[in-house]
């Protein structure tokens, strides 16, 4: 069967598509150098439509209401605007809601037609623009390490890789977090302590890599201004040994974070890119694989789940599990020569 990869590289050329919701203004060209930040295309989202029962908020019979709608098809106005009224000795009135655009008025009702929201499409990596993508974006080709991760709060950007752990479950307290890591990428392990997400805002920072955090922290790690990867998840989990290597020997290089959210159906996850030294080689990563002897997987759901090991057997079949399913199944070795039968759906390849 075919399975996920996540790739963690030293060295690594590839391609990512950076696409629109809709369609849009491209800004880029074909041939021109882009950093993460940079926009590349930009786009005013469909707007929405709302409709306002003026009957009801009047307190009126529809055909009555009408009388004292002020405002016709193809009128523009404002947040707070009248659209209807004054009625009675309270001198009752329906407002807009928010500005736009009136397309249809009368029978009691009026269809608003909202303003649409301007959005910019940033390039997410330091490379070169190899395509135009219609209206929607464009292809980047982007050179340097590669650690996929698997969640990140939607932001982008990017700078010098401040690494505060050199073990793979460190615990980043508040007392990491002075003036020498402002304006930098930092990397640690675990973060469990909300100060640490504030304190880091407030510096600011650049990005955040963690292994792991505290799922608590979610809706604060949404509101912050850097980008924040995880590498492993939610939990106290620590951080993937070559993940770890590659962070740890790149201290001071440029490091470019898009930590979009993981599409499964888009092919897009979170991720980090790290500057290469001169003479590195990079090369060509795998996007689909197949289960074999000799891989290096990781364990993606419980008992074992985010352990790394060996993939040492595939046997034929669908084998009895102790939930009941039959389902087929891999052998791997863990760390201290540990082999656990796990089934192939919760493995993913590490390459």
């Amino acid at each position: 069967m075919h399975a996920p990869i996540t790739h963690i590289l030293p060295a690594a050329t590839f391609q990512r598509q950076r696409l629109m919701p809709a369609g849009g203004k491209i800004i880029a060209r074909r041939g021109q150098a882009v950093r993460p930040t940079d926009v590349v295309a930009e786009a005013i989202i469909r707007p929405e439509h709302f409709l306002l029962d003026i009957g009801r908020g009047l307190g009126l019979e529809p055909k009555e209401a009408d009388h004292y709608i002020q405002r016709r098809a193809g009128d523009e106005i404002g947040e707070g605007d009248v659209i209807a009224g004054p009625v009675g000795i309270g001198r009752r009135v329906v407002r807009a809601p928010k500005s736009g655009t009136v397309v249809v008025a009368g029978e009691g009702q009026v269809l608003l037609e909202l303003e649409g929201k301007y959005s910019e499409l940033k390039a997410g990596y330091s490379g070169v623009v190899t395509d135009i993508i219609d209206d929607r974006g464009v292809a980047i080709e982007s050179v340097g390490s590669l650690i996929q991760g698997v969640w990140g709060n939607g932001k982008i950007d990017f700078g010098l890789l401040n690494v505060l752990a050199h073990s793979p479950d460190a615990l980043v307290t508040p007392e990491m977090l002075d003036s020498n890591v402002r304006g930098s990428v930092i990397m640690a392990g675990y973060c469990d302590d909300e100060k640490v997400l504030r304190l880091a805002d407030g510096l600011p920072i650049r990005g955040m890599i963690l292994a792991s955090m505290d799922s608590a922290l979610v809706p604060l790690a949404m509101r912050v201004r850097y980008p924040i990867l995880l590498v492993e998840g939610f939990g106290n989990l620590p951080m993937d040994p070559d993940a770890l290597n590659i962070l740890t020997s790149s201290v001071s290089q440029e490091v470019a974070i898009n930590a979009e959210p993981w599409n499964r159906i888009g092919n897009s996850r979170p991720e980090a890119v790290i500057a290469l030294p001169e003479g590195a080689s990079p090369e060509v990563p795998t996007e689909l694989a197949t289960f074999a002897i000799g891989q290096t997987v990781r364990v993606v759901r419980p008992p074992n789940k985010s352990m790394v090991g060996t993939l040492t057997r595939l046997p034929q079949g669908f084998a009895l599990l102790p939930s009941g399913l039959r389902a087929q199944i891999a052998e791997v070795r863990l760390p201290g020569e540990k082999t656990v039968q796990v089934p192939l759906a919760n493995l993913e390849i590490i390459g």
